[in-house]
């Protein structure tokens, strides 16, 4: 496989502390259009999951209505890492306790795609509900534990020179 045969796909997910119109959102709400403007300008940025409105705050793919959904492609995981962690992201993701509730479960899962695919939302909550069930896999996985798209284990001398993972 070549490198340029793979994209990274991620899903993130969240428990809001209210209704995107409630003013315990409003900051969060706020800083949405910077943040994801700029993931589009991160480089290995590929793709977003967004309405037309720009975001994905819409997006409800569980019966819980208050769990919101994120998801990306990405050339490769130090781009990923990259804008998780040594952007302007960051200090946005340091404050989410202020918007989101602690999540009991898997929050975030990593998996290679084909590059061009975009993922659905089944395929997504269901690449979560495996790293849930069966641990990171070269299936599903996190930052933690990544795979390469061969499905080797990634050490973080070779990914991310050790950046922080999210704390649950």
């Amino acid at each position: 496989m070549t490198a340029d045969s793979w994209q990274l796909a991620q899903v993130n997910i969240g428990r809001v502390r209210g209704q995107m119109t409630d003013p315990i959102m409003a900051d969060f709400v706020a800083q949405l259009p910077a943040i994801n403007a700029l993931a589009d300008q991160s480089l290995g940025f590929v793709w977003r999951l967004q309405t037309e409105d720009g975001d994905a705050t819409a997006f409800r793919p569980y019966d819980d209505p208050t769990i919101l959904i994120n998801m990306s492609v990405w050339t490769d995981l130090d781009s990923l890492r990259g804008y998780v962690y040594r952007s302007a992201h960051a200090p946005v993701m340091r404050r989410r306790r202020e918007w989101f509730e602690r999540f009991q479960g898997v929050y975030v899962v990593l998996w290679w795609v084909p590059a061009g695919h975009r993922p659905s939302l089944a395929e997504a909550v269901e690449r979560l509900a495996h790293l849930e069930a069966h641990g990171p896999t070269p299936y599903a996985f996190g930052f933690r534990q990544p795979f390469d798209a061969d499905g080797q284990p990634l050490s973080y001398d070779t990914v991310g020179h050790g950046d922080p993972c999210p704390a649950t």
